[in-house]
């Protein structure tokens, strides 16, 4: 998986050049022939305005959200998108300036006010933003698109207008969830966020939303906290963007990046913190596996502990003969702030972001094995008796079980990240492949395929352009785990800029298939969704 590319800078920093929306949909140049079999809509969120006025957002994850929709229908492909009508963005357009903080833009206030109104402001509480710029999914028969808060906004997937803004406090207690839910194919929906009790008592709280029952009431209504796990720290709670799911159990990870809830809480109006500000390392707990049934809630009081590293996405979850395999993207060592918050600052040069990137640790694909049954005879011991992975997991006399991965994927400067499986099929099982979004200089340059079983790898890259995180799409008649397609949006906005296009490839040996061009600079995407019509 060696990279053949360089990237100049021109190429990577027009990947955050803001666009405008489109009022129409837009007609497609398409090479090769798109399967007649593909009838629906590639969802995709991500920034796309990157300045009010004279004021610049300083950070990847601060540009407004914008939602993009590729619509495929009988062979042919067309491309529309529209801004999200969040908070944060109809008052940034109507005061003209950032009005709500972002992760790494601090949202100055109103100069018009006084210091004494700006210090009154703290008491009223902290405004959190509802720029729903990460991911898009459904609950129920409806769509939302969401960030990491408590905001999640429904939006319409045929027209991309945006219908409301939900927050999420009014129907169960949580205080954020992540951008990566689970959904099961019968439409539950599952996520994980901290919860702030009273006294500061902070945990982690998953809940449930059921599927759309026979009344047709809004699921959100049924909302429930399902599984409380502890936290470390008592006023520190780990950042949390992803977590496990196996037809029994849920596994959260709780990592040594801590979210310093003193600082947030008493900077934030008076000293104008952001969101990156109150990040801090807190290594030597290394870090903590969490586990509880999936039927009961009962949490399972087992100590599993490893050094420390950083984690975005879950990979996999799955049960075998007495143990839980969990499959990670993990960024070894504390380097939080040069992997994805400082390497992601838009105030940084090309030259600037390739430098420290060399100093970062690059991540690894691992596979960690949680045993079940423990028993004390089994002190000193390697307890994993699966015959076809090298992760141990030894018993210690104080009762912790410390976990050893097994690397799966580990290259020079070459990031295997943004994971994706055949979802529907294998979520919560045994597995073969992971498609995954390569990162050269934190740069994405390439669509990846990897063996989870024997390591063998696949890759697409082309000169000059960089895909988004590749969306797997199952034949309708596929027998085989890697039967389908793979969507992946690129652009190429270098030097001689090229049309950004929406590529097809087989999944099974990441050949093109088709691709759809437009005419029209696409900017960088997170996450998104295939909508089947």
């Amino acid at each position: 998986m060696v990279s053949r590319v360089e990237h100049p800078a021109s190429g990577y920093k027009k990947m955050f050049d803001t666009v405008e929306e489109l009022s129409e949909p837009m007609t497609t140049h398409i090479t090769g022939t798109i399967p007649q079999w593909l009838k629906g809509s590639l969802l995709r969120c991500g920034p796309g305005l990157f300045e009010v006025g004279s004021e610049p957002f300083y950070h990847l994850f601060d540009g407004q959200a914008l939602l993009h929709k590729f619509e495929l229908k009988d062979g042919n492909a067309t491309y529309f998108r529209r801004f999200i009508r969040t908070d944060a963005y109809v008052r940034a357009m109507t005061e003209k300036r950032i009005v709500i903080t972002e992760f790494g833009t601090f949202a100055y206030p109103d100069p018009c006010k006084n210091i004494f109104s700006r210090f009154f402001t703290f008491f009223n509480g902290i405004e959190v933003t509802d720029n729903a710029l990460v991911n898009v999914y459904p609950i129920g028969e409806d769509f939302y698109a969401c960030t990491e808060t408590n905001y999640i906004t429904k939006i319409d997937p045929q027209t991309l207008e945006t219908v409301k803004k939900v927050d999420l406090c009014k129907y169960v207690s949580i205080n954020g969830v992540t951008a990566h839910p689970h959904i099961e194919n019968d439409g539950t929906v599952y996520n994980i966020g901290n919860c702030f009790g009273k006294n500061f008592a902070i945990a982690y709280n998953l809940i449930k939303i059921p599927p759309i029952q026979a009344d047709k009431q809004d699921p959100l209504n049924r909302a429930r906290v399902v599984v409380q796990f502890p936290c470390s720290d008592r006023c520190k709670p780990s950042y949390v963007h992803s977590f496990g799911m196996t037809d029994k159990y849920f596994v959260f990870v709780e990592q040594p990046v801590k979210i310093n809830l003193l600082k947030f809480l008493s900077s934030w109006s008076l000293w104008g913190a952001n969101y990156m500000d109150c990040f801090e390392s807190h290594e030597t707990m290394g870090v903590w596996f969490h586990v509880a049934s999936k039927k009961t809630g009962e949490y399972k009081n087992v100590k599993y502990r490893t050094s420390a590293f950083n984690l975005f996405h879950h990979i996999n979850t799955f049960e075998d003969s007495g143990f839980i395999i969990v499959d990670l993207c993990c960024w070894k060592g504390f380097e939080f702030v040069y992997n994805y918050l400082y390497l992601a600052d838009l105030r940084k040069n090309w030259e600037e972001l390739k430098k420290n990137a060399f100093k970062a640790p690059q991540p690894e694909m691992r596979r960690y094995v949680l045993p079940l049954n423990i028993s004390k005879e089994d002190v000193g011991k390697n307890i994993i008796t699966l015959p076809y992975t090298t992760a141990t997991a030894i018993l210690r006399s104080d009762g912790s079980i410390w976990l050893e991965p097994e690397v799966l994927f580990s290259g020079p400067r070459q990031a295997f990240e943004f994971p994706q499986i055949n979802y529907k099929k294998c979520n919560g099982k045994d597995y073969t492949y992971v498609y995954g979004l390569g990162l050269n200089h934190f740069v994405p340059d390439r669509i990846c395929k990897l063996n989870v079983k024997t390591k063998e790898t696949w890759v697409w890259q082309e000169p000059e352009t960089y895909p988004s995180e590749a969306i797997f799409v199952a034949h309708p008649n596929a027998t085989e785990e890697d039967d389908g397609i793979l969507l992946t949006v690129v652009v190429s906005p270098g030097e001689g800029q090229k049309p950004a296009f929406l590529l097809i490839l087989n999944a099974k040996d990441l050949t093109e298939i088709a691709r759809a061009e437009v005419d029209t600079n696409i900017p960088i995407t997170f996450h998104g969704m295939y909508k089947k019509d």
